[in-house]
């Protein structure tokens, strides 16, 4: 790019000796906040945890701001506050540390873009809160990003500071809304070398399937599907049953034209036959977010509160804290737990009876793992009675039947099972997804399903596939060959990198500290063709380094395999530079 534009960018080593000495300029020398020191050099205790963002013009520096991730396991705050006198620390916010500008470059732009880089940073690393202290000259800077004071000062050297914060979401909506034609101005002038887009993407849950962009969504070159590797979403890697195909063959002139029966019912009776299942204690809807949007609009309000696990399905922040706006609250999972939902704490979460719903998602995407449905059961059954649970069994089919809620749903009003068709028999394309409830909630929610909720072509590709379970309890054990010898394939290209398994059709890769991000991974992958779903938004407690991976066939995993190979080799030598530059 032209020497004109402001590049912004991760801080590269030969940054760190200027980032010393204008950070010793400024607080040291201008704001008397440090003693001067004889090196001429400001570090930090935090150097080694925090995340330096740059703005620069040709050779020229121009300025930087520093973050402190949540991994990090303490702020530069700690050192002024208690976590009693400041409770937001405990609830992993990314903390602002340093915004600091060259004097000459003071009155223009690149403060507020620095600022907008930290926000977009920590949106893109799954962050939920900022925190940072603000000089209090410069609170309108803060202000006009949509900080708000916390209602704590802190005083350091010659110079006093706020404590601001704000919610990530609801920051980059004021932001958007409040500056986003002067952000497109702005776009046109800035060399943007962070590795996560200029602009928040459009409002709605992030999900895989960036690969059919490069499919083409106007559907004009679906010859490209067969060029590509879409491992970004978690669709079968196998076909639907024969049934399924020769159903949908068969006369599909009047399958496209013909309404459907208009409550599904040879669906819901099918449903009822392979589930064992009264059939009045069954709602049907096109994929699984349907009957989540359909029946979280029914039971919550802006005045519910409700638990989720950190990780989980995206899908269920997104309508509970963003579409209706209820009080959210994680049961964070741990990478050194093996990221299982543990029972004993899930049940001292719930105890005091404060929640609305609670979801769990059961085997969990993305972490894969498998809650036991006897323990979830004796979790249930010691509940508060006005909490009700919603289990999300799309990926039970990889466990089997007999690890199903499904059975207490039917009878215990307070619990809900949600089950898509989609991934499970190869039907995503067609969406398709029931519900199971004891019968009067059941009835309610049909109550409020307009007519013909699933499409013809669904209805009749959905029967299909439930009269041929053993095709696909073959499919289903096939797969779990591919995700072993996937697994094996990867482990053997980075030593460091750590593969994790899941119980269903996807695995985890997580990159080792001080190493490419996944978003790097991500976007070197995509030049082999190859898309990998980066779970850097979906939750910080991936530190940005971890991608899910779809188990796809054979050969097709090979490709996986080689591409991965290929983007850590040439991403190595740049993370190596910066892993191996000193830090002070």
């Amino acid at each position: 790019m032209g020497h004109d534009l402001l590049q912004l960018r991760s801080a590269t080593p030969e940054d760190r000796d200027w980032i010393h000495e204008l950070r010793h300029r400024v607080y040291a020398g201008e704001l008397r906040q440090h003693a001067p020191d004889p090196t001429g050099r400001l570090r930090d205790g935090l150097d080694g945890d925090n995340v330096y963002l740059v703005a620069a013009r040709g050779a020229h520096r121009i300025g930087f701001v520093s973050l402190t991730p949540p991994w990090a396991g303490r702020y530069g705050l700690d050192k002024y506050l208690t976590r009693d006198e400041l409770p937001v620390l405990d609830d992993d916010p990314f903390e602002v540390r340093v915004l600091t500008v060259e004097p000459r470059w003071r009155a223009t732009a690149a403060a507020p873009l620095l600022m907008y880089a930290a926000l977009r940073w920590t949106a893109a690393r799954g962050g939920r809160r900022l925190v940072a202290m603000g000089r209090t000259e410069l609170l309108d800077l803060y202000r006009a990003v949509g900080l708000r004071p916390a209602g704590r000062t802190v005083h350091s050297g010659a110079v006093t500071f706020e404590v601001l914060t704000g919610g990530v979401t609801e920051l980059t909506r004021h932001v958007t809304d409040r500056y986003g034609s002067a952000l497109e101005r702005l776009r046109a002038t800035v060399d943007w070398r962070l590795d996560l887009p200029f602009a928040p993407g459009p409002d709605g849950c992030e999900h895989g399937g960036a690969s059919f962009t490069a499919v083409g969504t106007d559907f004009r070159t679906l010859h490209r599907r067969h060029d590509l590797v879409m491992a970004d979403v978690l669709d079968a890697w196998f076909p639907p049953a024969p049934g399924v195909q020769a159903v949908l063959a068969e006369d599909p002139a009047w399958v496209a034209r013909t309404s459907p029966p208009a409550g599904a019912e040879g669906l819901l009776a099918e449903i009822a036959a392979a589930r064992a299942l009264p059939v009045d204690t069954l709602a049907v809807g096109s994929g699984s977010s349907d009957l989540i949007f359909r029946a979280f609009g029914r039971w919550l309000t802006p005045r519910s509160r409700v638990l989720l696990t950190d990780p989980c399905y995206g899908e269920y922040a997104h309508v509970t804290e963003r579409v209706i706006g209820c009080r959210v609250d994680r049961l964070p999972l741990r990478r050194e737990d093996g990221w299982r939902i543990d029972p004993a704490r899930l049940s001292a979460a719930v105890a005091s009876g404060r929640y609305d719903l609670v979801v769990v998602v059961n085997p969990n995407n993305p972490t894969g793992r498998h809650a036991p449905a006897a323990a979830l059961r004796s979790v249930i059954a010691a509940a508060p009675a006005r909490t009700r649970w919603w289990i999300d069994e799309a990926y039970l089919g990889y466990v089997g039947p007999a690890e199903s809620l499904a059975g207490l749903a039917a009878t215990d009003p307070r619990v809900v099972v949600c089950t898509s068709l989609s991934k499970m028999y190869a039907l995503s394309g067609l969406r398709a997804a029931h519900l199971v409830a004891e019968p009067a909630t059941a009835a309610l929610l049909r109550r409020w399903t307009p007519p013909w909720p699933v499409g013809l072509p669904a209805q009749l590709a959905a029967v299909a596939a439930l009269r041929d379970p053993s095709y696909y309890a073959d499919r289903w054990r096939r797969t779990h060959t591919l995700r072993r010898g996937l697994a094996a394939d990867l482990a053997a290209v980075d030593e460091e990198s750590t593969v994790e398994e899941s119980v269903a059709n996807f695995l985890t890769l997580t990159l080792p500290p001080g190493g490419p991000s996944a978003a790097r991974l991500v976007a070197e992958c995509r030049r082999h063709d190859v898309h990998l779903r980066d779970l850097s938004p979906l939750s910080a407690r991936y530190e940005g380094r971890t991608v899910r991976i779809a188990v796809r066939d054979t050969e097709e995993n090979a490709r996986i395999v080689a591409a991965v190979r290929a983007a850590l080799d040439a991403l190595r030598p740049a993370a190596a530079a910066l892993a191996a530059a000193p830090a002070r």
